[in-house]
């Protein structure tokens, strides 16, 4: 029996034909399309697995992972912070163009289930799973249950406080929170934070960050950071780390919260610079962590690993 996953980003609609065993068949992904209101994402989502010309009669079902926070009740995105619109209803279009059974969770949710059924977490009753990329995010198994919480956002934890002095701006609009400073989206905003808290605008312009952003602090990318950071760049090393300890925050609050034996790392901020993200986190954390500190590995299910959640999920 086959199944489809649909992985919603914040940036791309990734969608899969699979089977039990976590084998992809067939991927196709795309940018999400956002000038089609907030119906467009599951046109999109329709066409894109037409587009598949997978018979129905086939398929046991659609796992959708997707960015949130979410309501699993009514089949929606509440708010999508990387998104220009709320309140996009997502599984009842779906289900009425497919009338096959339709699973929603969170995307990180989905990608902590796929890390249990077909990545380390195999026989892990405790065990996180957290993304650093355009966002930040969590999902967790405790004893053996997946957490999902009245709306489906028990693991938002890229909201909480790593900073009561609330110094950055969350693209939810709260201030403080861990995906403010260390996010693909908003290591932009933290770079700058970062040179003016400590006088360091002669530092940035001798830098090998400032040729790769012309000079321009407006111009600079995550991406930008790390590769100057692998290049031996003093100032962007010295970044690196900062954004170490304050994943290591985030990450000591997972574990205050959940208690894992394990924790897996992913998204593209992460598996794009393994080392430099999860070295520092490894060498910080036992200083924020009054529990006993779990395995930290990144994920061996890479990208995939929501696509291989949302599958995960008609099997269950």
């Amino acid at each position: 029996m086959k199944a489809l996953g649909v992985d919603i980003g914040a940036t791309n609609i990734r969608i899969a034909l699979g089977d039990k065993e976590g084998n992809i068949l067939r991927k196709i992904t795309e940018k999400i399309n956002i000038n089609n209101g907030s119906k467009g994402i599951a046109n999109q989502i329709i066409r894109i697995i037409k587009s598949l010309h997978v018979d129905c009669k086939i398929i046991k079902g659609i796992g959708i992972g997707s960015i949130g926070p979410l309501d699993i009740k009514r089949g929606i995105i509440l708010i999508a912070p990387n998104l220009p619109f709320n309140n996009i209803p997502i599984r009842d279009l779906i289900e009425k163009a497919f009338k096959v059974p339709i699973h929603f969770l969170n995307d990180c949710s989905a990608a902590v289930l796929g890390e249990k059924m077909f990545g380390l977490g195999e026989g892990i009753d405790n065990l996180a799973y957290i993304t650093i990329s355009s966002g930040i995010g969590c999902g967790a198994y405790v004893n053996g249950k997946l957490l999902r919480g009245k709306d489906g956002n028990a693991a938002e934890m890229g909201h909480t406080y790593i900073d009561v002095s609330g110094a950055l701006e969350c693209g939810c609009g709260k201030k403080g929170h861990w995906e403010a400073y260390c996010s693909g989206n908003n290591i932009p905003n933290y770079v700058k934070f970062w040179i003016k808290d400590n006088n360091a605008q002669t530092n940035f312009e001798k830098s090998k960050l400032a040729k790769l952003s012309n000079r321009n602090l407006e111009n600079v990318k995550a991406k930008m950071v790390y590769d100057a950071a692998k290049a031996g760049d003093k100032m962007c090393l010295k970044i690196v780390e900062k954004l170490g300890w304050l994943n290591a925050i985030g990450i000591a609050n997972v574990i205050a919260a959940y208690d894992p034996e394990l924790i897996t790392i992913g998204g593209s901020v992460t598996l794009n610079n393994t080392k430099l993200v999860i070295e520092p986190i490894k060498r910080f954390i036992k200083d924020l962590s009054v529990n006993q500190i779990p395995k930290i590995k990144g994920t061996p299910l890479g990208h995939d690993i929501v696509l291989y959640g949302a599958l995960a999920m008609n099997f269950i």
